[in-house]
């Protein structure tokens, strides 16, 4: 058996390096449905379609809908492309996100996406949060607006998460990274979670703090997923092992190219509406991880405050919704 020439070994070095620092997703595998998930709730509100590759997800009056991965993982990068409903959407909530908070309900770990419908004329939001060791006092949101109608096509959104940091893709391009610093202590995501992916209705917060609600006259609501990738070192649930051995699926480094960085810091001065790391009225201090930058704190001084839902944090009501909804319609 002959050797490769130099400069096609090279080449072939840098092609897998670039997938290992961007964290792009692209060279990843792309699953089936029932490769990589299983049904959470909604019954007929989940539909497969015949290619086995795409799934619609349903909100009507009786329930939302939802699917979970049939792994835990520890670390990996996560995506799916997504199409979001069209025209009036206020109070409507889909999310793709990690969690392991049926296993850990008092100290749950959570990596979200969230997309907040709105009032016919405009535009969805984003917002993305992270929770470590049941720290659900202090919400680490940010919110953006869209550079896109989400609703028209779809576009991919993606979770790198490593021991030591975690990124937010839309479309390859990262819009939030979340660093492992000391002074988080254990509020850094560090045990297994499954990926989750739901349409729900988030009357009581989700559209100007609830002054807009779900309209059902509009439903029913369609979430359109397709294109999974599951690339992550699956754990056994029975072991809920903290380590994994990443040798099989190495996980991207989750280093930020200059040209993606550039693009990310461009994006956020355009579509960043909302930090956690500014919101005097939540905390008086900012929590102990923001770097504060003066010219962002000023930016978004000119957005109207963000009022979130009261009591307990969006979490808990998602659980509670799975569970009211299959009592509804049982």
């Amino acid at each position: 058996m002959g050797f490769l020439p130099i400069h096609l070994l090279f080449a072939s070095f840098l092609c897998f390096f670039s997938v290992l620092v961007s964290g792009s997703g692209r060279n990843f595998p792309i699953l089936d449905f029932e490769e990589g998930y299983n049904p959470l709730f909604g019954d007929d509100n989940l539909i497969v379609l015949k290619d086995g590759k795409s799934v619609h997800l349903h909100l009507d009056e009786r329930t939302g809908s939802g699917f979970v991965s049939q792994d835990l993982y520890l670390h990996g990068f996560f995506s799916a492309s997504i199409k979001l409903p069209s025209d009036y959407t206020a109070g409507v909530v889909v999310a793709f996100y990690m969690s392991n908070g049926d296993m850990f309900a008092k100290n749950h770990d959570e990596i979200d996406f969230e997309f907040l419908g709105n009032i016919r004329g405009k535009d969805w939001r984003i917002q993305t949060n992270i929770y470590g060791n049941g720290s659900t006092n202090i919400g680490r949101e940010e919110r953006y607006g869209l550079w896109f109608d989400p609703s028209e096509d779809f576009h991919e959104y993606a979770i790198l998460w490593t021991q030591s940091l975690i990124i937010f893709y839309v479309d390859n391009v990262p819009i939030r990274e979340v660093k492992r610093r000391a002074r988080m202590g254990g509020e850094f995501p560090s045990k297994p979670m499954s990926l989750y992916a739901t349409i729900w209705d988030g009357s009581s917060w989700a559209t100007n703090g609830g002054k807009y609600k779900v309209n059902y006259k509009y439903a029913p609501y369609i979430a359109q997923f397709s294109h999974f990738i599951l690339h992550g070192c699956a754990v056994d649930p029975t072991e809920q092992s903290s380590t994994c051995d990443h040798s099989s699926k190495p996980i991207p480094s989750g280093m930020i190219t200059p040209s993606q960085r550039a693009k990310m810091e461009s994006l956020r001065k355009k579509h960043l509406t909302y930090s956690y790391c500014y919101d005097r009225i939540r905390y008086k201090a900012p929590p102990p991880e923001c770097v504060i930058n003066p010219e962002e704190a000023k930016r978004l001084r000119v957005f109207d405050p963000v009022t979130f839902g009261k009591g307990t944090r969006r979490h808990h009501a998602k659980i509670r919704h799975y569970t009211h909804a299959e009592s509804a319609s049982a």
